[in-house]
């Protein structure tokens, strides 16, 4: 391994990476040094730290001039290709870095000036017929991360068997100090940035705007671009959080910058409660996720991605003319809802493995994709990733024609439980420190999967064993009442179970009833956790 740090160190342009591996333990190394990092659900994503198993110059610049050098074996060298970045520690050198490293491939470069949202880098690479587009984020991960996301021509995320050739392209490159750079100056986004917003302003289609809107960026990038999207769109009273709204590398006032995470949106319901909002709208860091609080009897509380999700795929398929024949997609990780809310509408439903990279591409007449992780892309003919601003304006507008007519985004979620049954979900995460105990756990549970949760027999499927591109590990276990599904995440360090009770409802009156009973399944699969060690 001494080879292999000493090549590293000699070919890093970055002179404090070099200072700092030169410090190191051999332990140390070890694990820096133990594999590079790789493509995974959102592309590359890792600590802040130098050598090949970290995000740093060196691994930038290598990735980029792999990815160059890919573009270029497909005859598609001196393409227009887009760079963008949010505000997290590193961004600005990494994205500077991607940049030039492309323009000394040959590349015309639109480097996107600041922090910017991700879903106007998607958008802006399908708007402007690129080849590639980079965005450098690690979304919602912690303040010690950072992350390369790659997008391919018409604006979607890389998926296999690309992002093995592009290892595969990357692992060919030489010494980061070798890659050639040429210098690039800022583009003017300005009218770029207005079409983004103007289309977005357009998804909201009520005539209805009385509505009082509270929202959180959560120190991310997202803020201004929202605020000025829902003005666009006409709503006019917004509340947002102070101490949260100018972007932060730091995340000061919460453990993790993700609106799923308990507290995190505390400061947000705190000030919808205090100016008697109508809605709470929480962004993550990079603004392609949207997170949804609502006023309820027992104060506020926060919906989760499944019942935000059902709650847009029922407005969007509603809103289809007649005639058309509509798909709307989630995930195997996702509620059983949207395929029920679907099935009555008369529309279809996909079912895709986790990540926008598979819903975008779940098939013809795409009309609405969402995860359970609060992505929603509400407008796949706009950007065809998951977007937390398109989605906070046609939610404003949902709530807004609601209000109008007396009720409220409760009412709706209680319509859709009589009609379609009550779909209660859980997710449990297990963050740990070291991935190979995640490794560990998913071949013990394959080695002895359940029979039996929550009192009633379940089946198990290990989607190892599927074939293509619907192979992913993950292990399925179904009852006539319960789902739950297991599987490793593809951007942090955690194991995540995902839990889903059905209990079917018999009138308005029997709500009560049938969610308490489906609360009590979730509770007795909640006891199954697979081991650790």
């Amino acid at each position: 391994m001494r080879r292999l740090v000493d090549d590293w160190i000699a070919g890093d342009p970055d002179p404090a990476a070099r200072a700092d591996l030169r410090a190191l333990s051999d332990t140390e190394l070890a694990d820096r040094f133990s594999a590079p990092l790789t493509f995974g659900t959102a592309g590359l994503r890792g600590p802040l730290r130098a050598g090949p198993n970290g995000m740093n110059v060196a691994v930038v610049t290598r990735a980029t001039a792999g990815i160059a050098a890919w573009l270029q074996a497909k005859c598609l060298g001196g393409s227009v290709v887009v760079v963008g970045r949010d505000g997290r520690h590193g961004s600005a050198l990494f994205a500077t870095t991607a940049a030039e490293v492309l323009a000394g491939a040959g590349f015309s470069v639109v480097l996107l000036p600041g922090p910017t949202p991700t879903p106007v880098l998607a958008y802006a690479v399908r708007a402007l017929g690129a080849q590639l587009g980079v965005q450098i984020t690690a979304s919602h991960n912690p303040a010690t991360d950072n992350g390369y996301k790659v997008y391919l021509d018409g604006g979607a995320q890389l998926i296999s068997p690309s992002d093995r050739e592009i290892e595969a392209a990357i692992a060919a490159v030489g010494p980061a100090v070798g890659v050639p750079r040429s210098p690039v100056e800022s583009a003017d986004a300005t009218s770029l940035r207005a079409d983004y917003l103007a289309r977005v302003a357009a998804l909201a289609r009520g005539e209805d705007r009385d509505l009082r809107i509270a929202l959180t960026p959560l120190h991310g990038v997202g803020g201004a671009t929202a605020v000025e999207a829902l003005q666009a769109a006409r709503f006019s009273e917004i509340h947002t959080v102070g101490i949260q709204f100018a972007p932060d590398p730091n995340f000061p006032t919460v453990t993790f910058p993700n609106p799923e995470e308990p507290g995190a949106t505390d400061a947000l319901l705190q000030l919808a409660a205090s100016v008697d909002a109508d809605l709470a709208i929480a962004l993550d860091p990079d603004a392609d996720r949207c997170a949804v609080g609502i006023p309820t009897a027992d104060g506020w509380r926060m919906l989760t991605g499944d019942e935000t999700g059902a709650i847009l795929g029922d407005h969007l398929l509603r809103a289809q003319p007649a005639g058309a024949d509509p798909l709307v997609a989630t995930t195997v990780v996702s509620s059983q809802l949207l395929g029920r809310i679907a099935a009555a509408r008369g529309a279809r439903f996909a079912q895709t493995l986790t990540g926008f990279k598979w819903l975008v591409r779940a098939g013809e007449g795409l009309v609405y994709a969402y995860e359970e992780a609060i992505g929603h892309c509400v407008a796949p003919d706009l950007v065809r990733d998951k977007d937390g601003i398109s989605a906070a304006v046609v939610l404003a507008d949902v709530a807004a024609g609601l209000k109008a007519r007396g009720r409220t985004l409760q009412d709706v979620l209680d319509d859709l439980a009589v009609e379609c049954g009550v779909h209660a979900t859980m997710q449990v995460s297990h963050r740990v420190e070291h991935l190979d105990r995640i490794t560990e756990a998913m071949t013990r549970l394959r080695e002895n999967l359940p029979t039996d949760l929550a009192g009633e027999p379940v089946s198990g499927e290990d989607l190892l064993l599927r074939r293509g591109q619907a192979r992913t590990d993950a292990v399925v276990l179904s009852g006539e009442h319960v789902r739950v599904v297991v599987r490793p995440s593809g951007t942090e360090p955690k194991l995540k179970c995902y839990f889903e009770a059905f209990e079917p409802v018999t009138s308005h009156a029997d709500l009560p009833r049938a969610r308490a009973a489906a609360q009590e399944t979730l509770r007795a699969c909640a006891r199954f956790s697979p081991q650790l060690g």
